[in-house]
């Protein structure tokens, strides 16, 4: 896996802990002293450290070295380069399907080491959406079924967290405060927040624009900022710990990432009650219901989105209705549990050794 803390590897730990708690021997291989390492739960489920796996042929030897002395039936993989050390392991091991998680709205476009590791491992694709297991190109060498496992979360845990205080914002009492998540990839979506913070803080002098997420220190964007003369109104935080207590904070959401990333940013907002905007064209107008979760707009439109914002925070009844169908709308389509439950029968139907 990715040494970083990130969409994917909190799906993966989710699931770890989920198949474990439900009688399966699961096994999180992750590098030695990473990130990831340091945030994965010891105790619900196995950490395997890998020390000195650089390269393909480094980590397929450390790989095959635990599957031999494991009773592993499925690797379950997020990247192209895992999926070749993965499938080489298991060849070399004997043993073993491959199991590859394709990120939400992520599509599917195999290199051509993986495309050849087809040939190594019987191996089959996870898909967050029918949508994307429809969207991906035909494989015929996976030979397992494609499946589907929606991303989920555990609802209640919304319930239990407290908003920050105002003052880590640098804000007191009577700040309303819309946070956007960023990946730090989407960088013009991002420059459109910016934009339309510019026409909005003139008539709403009270509005704090956070940024949250990767991207969310990145320099171009304070630039952008101070040209737009508003960087008394925009707080850069970065990745941080209370991520979810900033959330609390907010009166409207907008997430600025894609994949596993961008889709937890939104359940998260979702869960914490908080109404979404979401741009026509990406993964958040899949999760985001147009005028019930929040609203969907023409991506790039700084005027319209700008009215849009303005008017929302006009109705405070509108925008708590529109979080509660979204914190409704979570416990109903997308629990932690769905997700278990399709990637379990993904999994048990991979580990049908009579295909391998």
């Amino acid at each position: 896996m990715s040494p970083e803390w990130n969409g994917s590897a909190r799906a993966t730990a989710a699931l770890a802990r989920g198949l474990s708690a439900r009688g399966h021997s699961v096994t999180v291989v992750c590098p030695a002293d990473s990130p990831l390492e340091q945030r994965l739960e010891r105790g619900a489920y196995e950490v395997l450290e890998l020390r000195g796996a650089g390269s393909v042929a480094s980590g397929a030897g450390h790989l095959r070295r635990a599957l031999q002395e494991r009773f592993v039936q499925v690797i379950c993989v997020h990247s192209d380069r895992a999926q070749v050390v993965a499938a080489t392991a298991a060849r070399l091991a004997g043993r073993a399907a491959i199991l590859r998680r394709v990120a939400a709205g992520e599509k599917l476009t195999p290199s051509s080491g993986a495309r050849v590791a087809l040939r190594f491992a019987t191996t089959g694709f996870v898909f967050a959406s029918e949508h994307d297991a429809r969207s991906a190109p035909p494989l015929p060498l996976a030979r397992l079924v494609p499946a589907v496992a929606p991303l989920g979360v555990r609802e209640a845990m919304y319930d239990s967290v407290r908003p920050a205080s105002r003052s880590v914002l640098g804000t007191g009492a009577g700040t309303r405060v819309l946070v956007c998540i960023h990946d730090g990839k989407e960088r013009s979506r991002a420059g459109n927040v910016l934009r339309v913070m510019a026409l909005l803080a003139e008539r709403h002098p009270e509005l704090r624009l956070v940024f949250l997420g990767p991207g969310s220190a990145d320099a171009d964007l304070k630039v952008h900022a101070a040209a737009l003369r508003i960087s008394r109104s925009v707080s850069f935080m970065g990745e941080r710990d209370d991520y979810l207590s900033i959330l609390a904070l907010a009166e409207l959401g907008w997430v600025v990432s894609g994949g596993d990333d961008g889709a937890y940013a939104l359940l998260d907002f979702m869960g914490s009650r908080v109404p979404v905007i979401a741009e026509r064209g990406t993964l958040a107008e899949r999760y985001v219901p147009d005028g019930i979760t929040g609203i969907v707009l023409s991506p790039g439109d700084a005027h319209d989105t700008a009215a849009a914002v303005a008017r929302l925070l006009a109705h405070d009844d509108e925008r708590v209705a529109m979080g509660a169908a979204a914190n409704a709308r979570v416990a109903r389509e997308f629990s932690e549990e769905a997700m278990i439950d399709s990637f379990e029968r993904a999994a048990v139907a991979a580990s049908d050794r009579s295909v391998w």
